[in-house]
């Protein structure tokens, strides 16, 4: 009997090259004849072009060629957005290259075309720009105010959509509750930061061209070009390589890729272009930047009655891919793990002067598990009860699922006991509650502060009927192709594509594990669209419980058409047949049978298959789950609060996730770890400043902390499982889970130190300065 691949933890064979740099990023792919873009971006953020000259720079030695917007304003078309989600929604055009007007610092309205790159730098101080500045946008509740300067003047409004969930009658929940709590809370600007700039390089081919891109959507980035510049989509190839990682940043259609397109084409030669890290700060999209108004209605016992949410989102000065929609997924997460009988959502999208927001790891739905987790603490605080036990009373219980929550979705499966008690005895929450208390009555100046988060999360984003109802512009399914070669090894080509998540391991310990084959004979093909022709891509938490559910489906339609070819060699019916560790076998004759190699051969030779049957032993999947998934699990942290400096460390962190059945424990730690650090980060470190006039204050890494090993805690994690029961694999996602339930955890630890001087909230990033301010009874200065 083999031991089983799925659950073991192996060591990712990608890293060899990854960590080695041994591998193909797209900046190292440079072919014969390359030309190198750089973009003049607009020192404005908001302003009418009134003249782009570019005479002076198409002079310059090494120059090539020059466009400005009004160049390229007949065919590069709008930026797509794929998500409108009122029939009323204000969706302004996007060019990638300014013409009449520009809207954020940042957003170019020139491009200069050089045999290198810094040839291509050095001339844009050539272009001569006159810029007629306008106001700029920059505040939300300003932004909607009466009498507002407008971002787009042609809308009329800053407004772009205004979008309403309700379930249960909210208002009644309010009334004459025996406990209402109101709180305002911001959801801070955040840059995502990947590991590797955003690059692109088009290489035509007579009337094909072939795009290299660090992108997490190949297959949805070749459509959306289609769309956008009218080449026909199957004279596009679209490959990502090995990408450094996204966190969302790279679930994009961006100007870059666009352009990169047109001037191949015009020019016939490759076109490459590489982002600086400046550079990407101002113009990938960001993340989060929501204005949370809140009221949650509650029993004097600590049963919620009620939650009502009004939210300002901040769309940037355009909307991109899925912009709209990012702030809805969180409309379904609002409620948390909690049992209420009345829950309104309302979402208000606005236009300022900022660069556009996307998605950002965990999309939504970290705001909205950060609202209800600080709202339970403040909930708990109020009636004077452990912070822990106001969940308690609240949660749905593990005998209650599946549940139909007040938000509208069917919680199929979890068991939140499990979870917490696990997390508080790894936490040691008694003995650290007693030293809080000891710390209090010395008057320490070094406060202990306790944070919880009992937290799921709706992943797996796929389920193509609820996308739909949504308005979302595409579907949620997964494919993946499984080929047994003829000497019996397997090649397996999946439709999402990774940027650091670990497929290449997985996804052969999967098909090692189904097919019976050494995990060493699986070879994992992704990333591009002609390898790899179907595929939704990589986002949301899905890539296991969607394209990992359809490659084992796919295994085991490459099992049953060798069963056919088994029995037919072994003279036997086929029902008699029995396949175990790689080897067909009539039942009770386990001595006698054929490999899957074997069966391979005879297909690959075809001198002797049932008639009828195809020489090949090859199958294909598509995987469209009925619902999503839900992890969950409870984090617990421990924060030592400095009251006289406003200094905050970590002592402690716990995290106890439930991510379903477990594929690769290694590859699971690691994304807790990663997800842990960018929740945290956003907690303690990160935030995208705009001063009054737009100017984006954090372009570089020294102004934007992105934290370090050293930054962080030693974290304690373990996991409980408890199956999906909507797919077949009862996988969960787990790429998410750290960054959704981390950020609640640290605030409300931080908080919990200080609320013995009267302390209910320290706006994020909970900097010294911050929280120096907050017990001086200047919390809402930022």
């Amino acid at each position: 009997m083999t031991v089983p691949e799925i659950g073991a933890p192996r060591r990712r064979t990608e890293d060899t090259r990854l960590l080695t740099g041994r591998t193909r990023w797209t900046e190292n792919l440079t072919p014969a004849g390359t030309l190198h873009m750089a973009f003049l971006r607009s020192p404005h953020a908001h302003a009418k072009l009134t003249r782009v000259d570019t005479s002076q720079a198409a002079t310059h030695p090494g120059v090539v060629a020059v466009f400005s917007g009004a160049d390229l304003a007949d065919e590069q078309g709008s930026l797509p957005c794929a998500w409108i989600v009122t029939d009323d929604m204000k969706h302004p055009d996007h060019p990638p290259m300014g013409v009449h007007e520009v809207r954020y610092v940042g957003e170019p309205v020139a491009c200069v075309v050089a045999r290198d790159r810094y040839t291509a730098v050095d001339a844009l101080e050539k272009i001569d720009v006159d810029y007629e500045p306008l106001p700029a946008v920059v505040d939300m509740e300003a932004a909607v105010a009466e009498g507002a300067d407008l971002v787009h003047h042609d809308l009329g409004t800053n407004k772009s959509y205004t979008w309403v969930y309700e379930n249960g009658d909210v208002e009644a929940a309010l009334r004459d509750a025996p406990v209402v709590i109101e709180r305002e809370y911001v959801q801070q600007r955040l840059i995502p930061s990947a590991m590797e700039p955003r690059s692109v390089l088009c290489v035509p081919e007579g009337d094909e061209f072939t795009l290299y891109s660090a992108t997490q959507i190949p297959h949805i980035l070749r459509l959306m070009l289609a769309v956008v510049t009218g080449i026909a989509e199957h004279r596009l190839r679209v490959v990502a390589p090995d990408v450094g990682g996204g966190f969302g940043s790279k679930l994009q259609v961006y100007g870059e890729e666009v352009i990169a397109l047109l001037l191949a084409r015009r020019l016939g030669r490759p076109v490459k272009w590489t982002e600086t890290r400046s550079e990407g700060n101002m113009t990938v999209h960001h993340g989060r930047d929501q204005i949370q108004r809140l009221t949650l209605a509650a029993e004097r016992d600590g049963r919620i009655r009620g939650l009502k949410v009004d939210l300002l989102a901040d769309m940037g000065a355009y909307l991109m891919i899925v912009t709209p929609g990012i702030p809805l997924l969180g409309a379904f997460m609002f409620n948390g793990i909690y049992k209420m009988d009345a829950y309104s959502f309302t979402c208000t999208g606005v236009f300022t002067t900022k660069t556009p927001t996307d998605a950002y790891r965990g999309a939504g739905r970290p705001e909205a598990t950060y609202a209800i987790e600080r709202l339970m603490d403040e909930l708990a605080n109020e009636l004077g009860i452990d912070p822990i036990e106001v969940r308690r009373r609240n949660w749905i219980a593990h005998e209650e699922f599946p549940y139909e929550t007040i938000a509208g979705l069917t919680y199929d499966s979890g068991n939140y006991e499990a979870a917490t008690d696990k997390a508080l005895e790894l936490f040691e929450y008694d003995k650290l509650r007693a030293e809080q208390a000891d710390r209090r009555d010395r008057r320490d100046p070094v406060q202990l502060g306790i944070g919880v988060s009992t937290f799921t999360e709706m992943c797996g984003l796929a389920p193509s009927r609820v996308l739909g109802s949504l308005s979302y512009g595409a579907g949620g399914w997964e494919h993946a192709s499984v080929r047994v070669l003829p000497t019996g090894k397997v090649e397996v080509i999946t439709g999402s594509s990774p940027h650091g998540q670990g497929h290449e391991t997985a996804w052969a310990q999967i098909a090692a594990d189904r097919l019976g084959v050494p995990f060493e004979d699986v070879r994992v093909l992704h990333g591009d669209t002609v390898i790899a022709p179907k595929g939704m891509d990589t986002y949301g938490s899905r890539s296991l419980a969607v394209g990992g559910v359809a490659l084992s489906a796919a295994c085991g339609k490459v099992v049953e058409k060798a069963r056919t070819v088994a029995a037919h060699l072994l003279e036997a019916a086929e029902q008699d047949l029995e396949f175990r560790d790689g080897r067909f076998s009539v039942r009770g004759v386990h001595e006698e049978g054929t490999t899957l190699q074997e069966v391979a051969q005879a297909a690959f030779t075809a001198h002797d298959l049932p008639d009828g049957l195809e020489p090949s032993l090859d199958a294909d999947a598509t995987f469209d789950p009925d619902n999503f998934s839900f992890p969950h699990g409870t984090h617990l942290c421990a924060a030592e609060v400095d009251t006289e400096t406003g200094m905050v460390k970590l002592r402690k962190y716990v995290a106890v996730d439930d991510v379903g059945k477990v594929v690769n424990p290694l590859i699971v730690e690691g994304q807790v770890h990663g997800g842990l650090a960018q929740g945290i980060a956003q907690a303690l470190f990160e935030e995208a400043v705009y001063d009054a006039d737009g100017n984006l204050t954090t372009t570089t890494l020294a102004d934007y902390l992105v934290p370090s090993a050293a930054d962080l805690p030693t974290f304690t994690t373990d996991r409980t499982e408890t199956p999906a029961t909507s797919n077949p694999l009862g996988v969960k996602g787990v790429g998410e889970a750290g960054t959704i339930a981390s950020t609640p955890a640290v605030v409300n630890a931080i908080v919990d130190a200080l609320r013995p001087h009267g302390v209910r909230d320290v706006p994020m990033p909970c900097t010294p300065e911050r929280v120096w301010r907050a017990l001086r009874g200047e919390a809402g200065a930022r």
